[in-house]
């Protein structure tokens, strides 16, 4: 079953940094603690299989009219 959810305490940040740093284009490089501080300030949004994280994005809003959705992935096995 697919689970989306908002709750941080739930998120792999080392997966989020491995796949951000290493295989997106848009992040290569991208340090830890700036994963961690962008996750911080944001809305995140992380999905899971059968309680395994296989997806992630995250919102920066101003929760009123705008909204920039940004770091969207799904791991490459689960798409």
């Amino acid at each position: 079953m697919i689970e989306i959810s908002t709750d941080k305490s739930r998120l792999d940040i080392d997966l989020i940094h491995q796949y951000l740093s290493k295989e997106s284009y848009w992040a290569k490089g991208r340090d830890m603690e700036i994963v961690k501080r962008s996750i911080d300030n944001s809305l995140c949004f992380a999905v899971y299989l059968s309680d395994k994280q296989i997806g992630f994005a995250r919102v920066v809003s101003d929760y009123a009219v705008f909204a920039w959705i940004m770091d969207v992935f799904i791991l490459n096995d689960y798409r």
